[in-house]
Protein backbone atom coordinates (compact mmCIF):
# COMPACT_ATOMS: atom_id res chain seq x y z
CA UNK A 1 0.00 0.00 0.00
CA UNK A 2 1.32 3.34 -0.88
CA UNK A 3 0.39 6.74 0.48
CA UNK A 4 1.83 9.46 -1.71
CA UNK A 5 1.73 13.25 -1.58
CA UNK A 6 -1.50 14.52 -3.10
CA UNK A 7 0.43 16.44 -5.76
CA UNK A 8 1.92 13.17 -7.08
CA UNK A 9 -1.42 11.63 -8.01
CA UNK A 10 -2.33 11.54 -11.70
CA UNK A 11 -5.08 13.71 -13.12
CA UNK A 12 -7.49 10.78 -13.38
CA UNK A 13 -7.12 9.72 -9.73
CA UNK A 14 -10.56 9.19 -8.20
CA UNK A 15 -11.51 11.77 -5.58
CA UNK A 16 -13.92 12.05 -2.66
CA UNK A 17 -14.48 15.40 -0.97
CA UNK A 18 -15.81 15.66 2.58
CA UNK A 19 -16.84 19.19 3.49
CA UNK A 20 -16.94 19.99 7.18
CA UNK A 21 -19.78 22.21 8.30
CA UNK A 22 -17.21 24.80 9.42
CA UNK A 23 -13.48 25.27 9.57
CA UNK A 24 -11.84 22.73 11.82
CA UNK A 25 -9.79 23.94 14.77
CA UNK A 26 -6.21 22.75 15.32
CA UNK A 27 -7.20 19.76 17.47
CA UNK A 28 -9.91 18.68 15.02
CA UNK A 29 -7.57 19.03 12.03
CA UNK A 30 -4.95 16.93 13.77
CA UNK A 31 -7.48 14.23 14.61
CA UNK A 32 -9.06 14.17 11.13
CA UNK A 33 -5.70 13.88 9.40
CA UNK A 34 -4.47 11.21 11.82
CA UNK A 35 -7.59 9.09 11.30
CA UNK A 36 -7.61 9.56 7.53
CA UNK A 37 -3.89 8.77 7.33
CA UNK A 38 -4.41 5.64 9.39
CA UNK A 39 -7.29 4.55 7.18
CA UNK A 40 -5.68 5.19 3.80
CA UNK A 41 -2.40 3.59 4.86
CA UNK A 42 -4.31 0.29 5.17
CA UNK A 43 -6.96 0.88 2.49
CA UNK A 44 -7.41 -2.03 0.12
CA UNK A 45 -9.97 -3.26 -2.37
CA UNK A 46 -10.48 -7.03 -2.57
CA UNK A 47 -7.20 -7.46 -0.67
CA UNK A 48 -5.31 -5.34 -3.19
CA UNK A 49 -3.53 -2.33 -1.70
CA UNK A 50 -4.48 1.08 -3.10
CA UNK A 51 -2.22 4.02 -3.93
CA UNK A 52 -3.80 6.85 -2.02
CA UNK A 53 -3.38 10.44 -0.91
CA UNK A 54 -5.21 13.00 1.14
CA UNK A 55 -5.27 16.74 1.47
CA UNK A 56 -6.97 19.30 3.68
CA UNK A 57 -8.04 22.53 2.02
CA UNK A 58 -9.02 25.71 3.84
CA UNK A 59 -9.18 23.72 7.10
CA UNK A 60 -12.61 22.56 5.97
CA UNK A 61 -12.43 20.24 2.95
CA UNK A 62 -10.95 16.76 3.32
CA UNK A 63 -9.81 15.26 0.00
CA UNK A 64 -9.22 11.52 -0.23
CA UNK A 65 -8.00 10.17 -3.56
CA UNK A 66 -7.00 6.87 -5.15
CA UNK A 67 -4.81 6.26 -8.17
CA UNK A 68 -6.86 3.57 -9.87
CA UNK A 69 -4.28 2.72 -12.53
CA UNK A 70 -3.07 -0.30 -10.53
CA UNK A 71 -6.16 -1.09 -8.44
CA UNK A 72 -9.48 0.66 -8.13
CA UNK A 73 -11.57 1.31 -5.07
CA UNK A 74 -14.45 -1.16 -4.81
CA UNK A 75 -17.91 -0.37 -3.51
CA UNK A 76 -17.06 -2.06 -0.22
CA UNK A 77 -13.83 -0.10 0.17
CA UNK A 78 -15.62 3.19 -0.55
CA UNK A 79 -18.27 2.24 2.01
CA UNK A 80 -15.46 1.68 4.51
CA UNK A 81 -14.13 5.19 3.82
CA UNK A 82 -17.57 6.73 4.34
CA UNK A 83 -18.04 4.75 7.57
CA UNK A 84 -14.69 6.03 8.79
CA UNK A 85 -15.69 9.63 8.03
CA UNK A 86 -19.07 9.16 9.73
CA UNK A 87 -17.25 7.84 12.79
CA UNK A 88 -15.07 10.95 12.83
CA UNK A 89 -18.18 13.06 12.41
CA UNK A 90 -19.75 11.49 15.51
CA UNK A 91 -16.51 11.70 17.50
CA UNK A 92 -15.91 15.38 16.73
CA UNK A 93 -19.51 16.55 16.60
CA UNK A 94 -18.80 18.18 13.25
CA UNK A 95 -20.76 17.18 10.17
CA UNK A 96 -18.45 15.80 7.47
CA UNK A 97 -20.67 13.52 5.38
CA UNK A 98 -23.47 15.60 3.92
CA UNK A 99 -23.34 16.64 0.29
CA UNK A 100 -26.60 18.60 0.31
CA UNK A 101 -25.48 22.03 1.57
CA UNK A 102 -23.97 24.60 -0.77
CA UNK A 103 -20.59 25.96 0.25
CA UNK A 104 -19.53 29.29 -1.21
CA UNK A 105 -17.31 32.27 -0.54
CA UNK A 106 -18.96 35.21 1.13
CA UNK A 107 -17.40 38.39 2.49
CA UNK A 108 -16.35 36.64 5.68
CA UNK A 109 -14.85 33.42 4.32
CA UNK A 110 -16.63 30.20 3.43
CA UNK A 111 -20.37 29.97 4.06
CA UNK A 112 -22.45 26.79 4.16
CA UNK A 113 -26.20 26.89 3.62
CA UNK A 114 -29.03 24.57 2.68
CA UNK A 115 -29.86 24.50 -1.03
CA UNK A 116 -33.19 26.19 -0.35
CA UNK A 117 -31.43 29.04 1.43
CA UNK A 118 -28.91 29.40 -1.42
CA UNK A 119 -31.85 29.67 -3.84
CA UNK A 120 -33.33 32.45 -1.67
CA UNK A 121 -29.97 34.25 -1.58
CA UNK A 122 -29.81 34.03 -5.37
CA UNK A 123 -33.35 35.36 -5.72
CA UNK A 124 -32.48 38.27 -3.41
CA UNK A 125 -29.29 39.00 -5.35
CA UNK A 126 -27.11 38.30 -2.31
CA UNK A 127 -25.28 35.62 -4.31
CA UNK A 128 -24.71 36.09 -8.03
CA UNK A 129 -23.37 34.17 -10.98
CA UNK A 130 -19.95 35.52 -10.03
CA UNK A 131 -20.10 34.14 -6.47
CA UNK A 132 -17.43 31.48 -5.98
CA UNK A 133 -18.85 28.09 -5.04
CA UNK A 134 -17.26 24.75 -4.19
CA UNK A 135 -18.37 21.89 -6.42
CA UNK A 136 -17.84 18.94 -4.10
CA UNK A 137 -19.30 16.61 -6.74
CA UNK A 138 -16.08 16.57 -8.78
CA UNK A 139 -14.65 13.08 -8.92
CA UNK A 140 -11.07 13.44 -10.13
CA UNK A 141 -7.92 15.13 -8.94
CA UNK A 142 -7.63 16.68 -12.40
CA UNK A 143 -10.96 18.46 -11.95
CA UNK A 144 -9.59 20.19 -8.86
CA UNK A 145 -6.33 21.08 -10.61
CA UNK A 146 -8.28 22.30 -13.63
CA UNK A 147 -10.31 24.80 -11.61
CA UNK A 148 -13.58 22.88 -11.61
CA UNK A 149 -13.84 22.59 -7.82
CA UNK A 150 -13.65 26.24 -6.69
CA UNK A 151 -15.26 28.37 -9.37
CA UNK A 152 -17.87 31.05 -10.12
CA UNK A 153 -21.49 29.91 -10.02
CA UNK A 154 -21.80 30.70 -13.73
CA UNK A 155 -19.21 28.00 -14.54
CA UNK A 156 -20.74 25.28 -12.35
CA UNK A 157 -23.90 23.22 -12.08
CA UNK A 158 -25.09 25.78 -9.52
CA UNK A 159 -25.99 28.16 -12.37
CA UNK A 160 -28.53 25.70 -13.80
CA UNK A 161 -29.91 24.83 -10.38
CA UNK A 162 -30.25 28.30 -8.87
CA UNK A 163 -30.31 30.90 -11.68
Amino acid sequence: MSCVPFEQLPEDARLWIFAAERQLDARERERVLAVVDGFISQWAAHNRPLTTARDLRYDQFVFVAVDESAAGASGCSVDALVRQMKGLQAELGVELVNHSPVLYRDGEGIARVAREQFAELAEEGRVTKQTVVFDNTVTTVGAVRGGRWELPVDDSWHARAFF
